[in-house]
């Protein structure tokens, strides 16, 4: 994103569209506002403060997600950032049903970015910039359930599927719909310092350090899309996760050789039935954490694995926290 200077007002334009998040608006506006506050407190006349405003393609009152109604402006003249937030999503796929009822704010997307300005989007609002072709070769990131869906409509992305915020120049893309308190944050601390950021985080309750989306990937919330081999492969390997993975054993079941499952698995799927199992390992760990009472030791071992070191190390690389951190934060 391109540095915001203290010289003159920050101006922040925030998109309303119809069924677009009013979460996403407006966290981020408070959170400026109480940043302006908390400045002018600690640091009195050193920093200009935000401004921020809500515009749309026409101007006028324009339904958000929830039937709420909220006037906004037409966007006149220039702005230091243009924020485009996600829209309401009930159900997955039909995105050229949603980006077509959207394409006066996808070519008003587009013209700002080709006059100079910067643009960021909040969680699925990076399929508005995406659509603009605004995203093509660059480095983003989006909602983690939606990544599938993102990464078969925009190929062209170096989507980061992890990522909370992905900055590539003069354009920025946020993950889930919280992360427009992130994005609020990163403002904070580009307009105005660190000290800043870090009292807004504390006085908001946001977090400053939340990198990675991956601690709050839940795969039973994402519609399988596995073809038929797979499908079959994964319904044996989840039968009992305790049992080791023998690949000369599962592809007798299956009647094929061993290089004949690798090779079709990974032609559906992209991985290795390992791979996938790793992963499937992780999931199954993680609802026991949430869900029993059992032991560290006797969750690995209902997972496959013997070594509890070792299978925590799988735990970090894949969820980004040990399995003692996940099940303080999710169980209650």
């Amino acid at each position: 994103m391109q540095k915001i200077t203290s010289e003159g007002a920050a101006d922040i334009a925030l998109l309303a569209y119809p069924g677009c998040m009013g979460t996403e608006l407006f966290a981020l506006a408070d959170v400026l506002r109480i940043a302006n506050h908390l400045a002018a407190a600690l640091e009195p006349g050193r920093y200009t403060p935000f401004r921020t405003r809500v515009v749309s393609v026409a101007g006028g009152p324009v339904m958000l997600s929830g039937d709420i109604t909220v006037g906004t402006r037409a966007l006149r003249g220039t702005t230091t950032l243009l924020v485009v937030p996600g829209l309401e999503v009930s159900k997955f796929g039909e995105w050229d049903d949603k980006l077509q009822r959207l394409a006066g704010e996808v070519a008003l997307i587009r013209r700002l970015a080709n006059k100079g300005h910067a643009v960021a989007s909040v969680c699925v609002g990076s399929f508005l910039l995406a659509e603009a072709g605004l995203l093509d070769g660059r480095r983003a990131t989006t909602a983690w359930p939606f990544v599938h869906e993102f990464t078969q409509r925009y190929p062209l992305v170096a989507l980061d599927t992890d990522a909370v915020l992905q900055i590539d120049g003069a354009l920025t893309t946020t993950g889930a719909v919280s992360s427009a308190f992130d994005l609020a944050v990163h403002l904070v601390a580009q307009h105005m310092s660190a000290r800043i950021a870090r009292a807004t985080s504390r006085f908001t309750l946001v977090s400053a350090t939340r990198a990675t989306q991956r601690p709050y990937v839940d795969a039973d919330l994402i519609p399988a899309r596995q073809q038929p081999f797979a499908a079959r492969v994964n319904r044996l390997l989840l039968a009992d996760l305790s049992k080791p993975y023998e690949l000369e054993a599962l592809a007798t079941t299956l009647n094929v050789s061993s290089r004949t499952l690798l090779r079709r698995y990974a032609a559906e799927t992209g991985l290795s039935p390992l791979r996938w199992l790793k992963h499937a390992r992780v999931e199954k760990a993680k609802q026991l954490l949430e869900r029993s009472g059992l032991s560290l030791g006797q969750i690995v071992e209902r997972v496959g694995y013997q070594d509890v070191a070792s299978f925590s190390r799988l735990f970090v690389q894949q969820v980004n926290e040990t399995p003692a951190q996940y099940r303080r934060r999710h169980v209650r």
